[in-house]
């Protein structure tokens, strides 16, 4: 019997010294770094002013904002930004101009009350939603043209160090506000005055780092704009059915479209459902933001190396099952109550499975792509898989209200949406592992 010659597994986490996957790693904490401002930290804020649950929900369509960025995903690909394109280059311009927009609308939340001015509130967070989503589409595109057709390893390691970037972002900045406001004389108008400090350094990063050399295919030239529109908007979903077949492509896009349902639902109404039950705003930090952001750091790059190890479609089912048994850890809260080590527990759990899932799911919509479309096709995908995350979960405050305030049964119905998704999965498993079986020969 032939022995597998696979590398031991030390092999695998050094590939983590590669200085690329440290660029990703940056770029994916400037990626996360806006949800904090339009998210958690805008949800505490606006449920200590007395807003009431639905309303907090509803501020979540800003979140939609994601799901449609796809939309001009092609205009980010062929559109050169005056000034920063030559001193930049192209995906690097765009980060630079998203974050200018970014600190205006963030020193716009930092002047204005948001009782008295919910609907300008309402306003620069939907600013801040646009840029975050233009950015994201170079971010991603960066990502996957940063690694050759012969650098597989380094492409689910990038998503990895994209997922790991992102949660520092998200959690590692995210605590600063929630550590401030709580026994201080810090306001959250003074707190987002502060993080505008952080998308000043965050400029100047992008500024600093140097773009290594890109994996693109070189656009075409057009005649005329009705040749353009045909390639750039109708040619990347074209190529994608008539590469994967109907069936599949349908099949593909439910599951994109339903696999982080609940966990949106969730993470929707997380920040108020922890100062309903009674942590303070420190705990929240401490906990929810600061444990949270090592436990998913440490669980993506495992993870990454877990998924180089099973397949991506294996991580993909594993990392679906842990997010829906993990919600039910929430659940557990919600009938004891402000137990800091039970919240410990759920944040440890919730870290692991949100990490693991997460890079399966980056990994697997990246080999989806074609590279003569990366930035549209890879915001196609991720558009359709934020809009259950923004434009559902934006209800979600109305289901708890529906619920009359029973957090445990919400969290239930959290961990059964993720069901419908696994239901896909294994159902078109067989195909989707041919798929990355020929995503891989292709790429030795």
């Amino acid at each position: 019997m032939s022995q597998s010659s696979s590398p031991p597994w030390y092999q695998d986490l050094k590939v983590y010294r590669e200085p690329r996957l440290w660029t990703i790693f940056g770029f994916g904490v400037i990626s996360g770094f806006p949800w904090v401002l339009i998210g958690s930290m805008l949800s505490a804020w606006l449920q200590e002013m007395g807003v009431n649950r639905s309303a907090i929900g509803l501020f979540g369509v800003v979140f939609v904002v994601y799901s449609i960025n796809a939309l001009w995903a092609p205009f980010v690909d062929r559109i050169r930004i005056p000034g920063l394109h030559r001193h930049l280059g192209a995906r690097r311009a765009w980060i630079a101009f998203c974050l200018f927009g970014i600190l205006a609308a963030t020193l716009l939340l930092s002047q204005i009350s948001v009782v008295e001015n919910l609907w300008w509130a309402a306003f620069a967070a939907l600013l801040i939603a646009i840029f975050s989503a233009t950015q994201d589409i170079a971010i991603d595109a960066f990502r996957i043209e940063t690694f050759g057709p012969h650098e597989a390893r380094l492409q689910s390691a990038g998503a990895a160090m994209a997922t790991a970037g992102w949660w520092t972002g998200y959690s590692g900045l995210g605590a600063i506000p929630f550590l401030f406001v709580d026994g201080t004389q810090v306001t959250w108008q003074d707190a987002y005055g502060y993080l505008c400090l952080l998308i000043g350094i965050q400029i100047i990063a992008v500024f600093w780092v140097r773009e290594s050399q890109r994996y693109q295919q070189a656009p075409p030239v057009f005649n005329h704009w009705l040749e353009w529109l045909a390639v750039t908007l109708v040619a990347p979903i074209t190529e994608f059915f008539k590469r994967s077949g109907w069936q599949l492509a349908i099949g593909i896009l439910s599951f994109i479209f339903l696999f982080k349902l609940g966990e949106a639902f969730l993470g929707r109404m997380s920040i108020v459902f922890y100062k309903e039950v009674g942590f303070t705003n420190e705990e929240i930090g401490i906990y929810s933001k600061m444990v949270n952001w090592w436990v998913t750091i440490i669980f993506a790059i495992l993870g990454s190396y877990v998924n180089l190890r099973v397949g991506i479609i294996r991580g993909l089912l594993i990392g679906g099952v842990a997010m829906a048994s993990s919600n039910l850890m929430f659940a557990w809260i919600a009938g004891v109550g402000p137990d800091t080590n039970l919240l410990l527990a759920a944040v440890l759990i919730d870290g692991f499975t949100g990490a693991w899932s997460t890079v399966a799911f980056v990994a697997f919509i990246s080999l989806l792509c074609h590279r003569a479309f990366t930035a549209t096709q890879y915001a196609l995908f991720a558009s359709l898989g934020n809009l259950g995350r923004t434009l559902l979960s934006s209800y979600s405050g109305y289901v708890v209200d529906w619920l009359e305030g029973d957090w445990q049964l919400f969290f239930i119905l959290t961990a059964v949406m993720v069901v419908p998704s696994l239901i896909i999965l294994i159902a078109l498993r067989k195909p989707l592992t041919r798929l990355e079986q020929q995503y891989h020969q292709e790429q030795q």
